[in-house]
């Protein structure tokens, strides 16, 4: 359920980025508009080729919502690469950013001739999405621009909250999923895994000049988000780390709530992501050296967890005497 994986590879063509604030490149050669379906088949081209985290091509996803879930995704990844792609200043970053939320902002009262607001504006109307979660994705990627330390978890959970969040709230719509509960569980599932992304990518983000692990995690260790990025750090951060892994398996438990309100082929979906976000804060623990390598899954851990998964699927460990149904 994660879209914000800061940087995230290239992923928008030199065509897209042409049509990225020109109405007039959305048009065909006679000049006729472009419908609604081909701007769903846009976006559906472009999850296809950059699918990552995002569950587009899941088939876990029912198929009449998958154009939606796409045209959620090409948003999201267009603006991420807005703010962590190319050699723009931060200026012009955030600049573009606007104008994005100037479309979305005008896709949410009309239509707009561009591909990836003509579909989400369809998807919105339709599918009943909450447009404050896509508003809250773009407050992401301008923290991405100006921020890269965090002083306190509040600081941390607040950036969680608008680049991790809005997506399990997005897919919990497009299936009619309200209840506050099964929000709350999909919060701590989605923060849960954007900080494992975190602890998983020091030796990506730290070279970037980013540092996820609070100053006030830091500082009883005697480190700051300096000596991470400046110096070479050892045995002082691994209580640190201990602190991450712990309150990150607090998430992902609190998050096992959501199982009972998904539908059954949705249930696949998160379960799957938990046991593997799971699987990999494991690796971030069992690291010799997580702030030079990168912990990842190799497949035929996949096998070893397919059994994991189809019991959380057909015995959900937690269930709710307040859900209804």
């Amino acid at each position: 359920m994660q879209v914000n994986g800061r940087g995230l590879p290239h992923a928008i063509s030199t065509a897209y980025h042409a049509a990225m604030f020109d109405p007039t490149s959305c048009q065909d050669k006679a000049g006729s508009t472009m419908t609604v379906q081909q701007a769903y088949q846009y976006c559906m081209h472009l999850a296809r080729d950059h699918y990552e985290n995002f569950p587009t091509a899941s088939l876990f996803i029912r198929r009449e919502l998958r154009p939606a879930v796409a045209a959620i995704y090409a948003f999201a990844r267009a603006a991420d690469d807005m703010a962590d792609e190319g050699d723009d200043d931060a200026s012009k970053r955030l600049k573009q950013l606007d104008a994005w939320e100037v479309l979305l902002e005008r896709c949410e009262h009309g239509t707009v001739n561009h591909p990836v607001f003509m579909a989400l504006g369809d998807a919105i109307h339709t599918c009943k999405l909450p447009s404050s979660c896509l508003h809250d994705l773009l407050t992401a990627f301008r923290m991405d621009v100006s921020i890269h330390a965090y002083a306190t978890l509040d600081e941390l959970l607040f950036y969680c909250r608008h680049s991790a969040n809005p997506v399990g709230r997005l897919i919990l719509a497009l299936h009619g999923i309200t209840h506050p509960l099964a929000l709350s569980a999909s919060d701590a599932i989605c923060t849960a895994l954007q900080l494992t992304n975190f602890w998983q990518d020091f030796s990506r983000d730290l070279p970037n000049g980013r540092c996820y692990l609070p100053e006030e995690w830091l500082e009883p260790a005697g480190l700051n988000s300096t000596d991470l990025l400046e110096k070479e750090i050892s045995d002082r951060i691994r209580p640190v780390l201990v602190q991450a892994i712990e309150y990150t398996d607090m998430l992902f438990a609190k998050g096992r709530v959501l199982m009972p309100f998904l539908p059954f082929r949705l249930k696949f979906q998160i379960a799957a992501t938990l046991r593997g976000g799971q699987k990999i804060l494991r690796a971030v623990q069992c690291s010799h050296d997580p702030l030079h390598q990168r912990p990842a899954l190799q497949g035929y851990t996949w096998l070893l967890l397919a059994p994991l998964v189809l019991a959380d699927v057909l015995s959900p460990p937690y269930r709710s005497p307040a859900i209804s149904t």
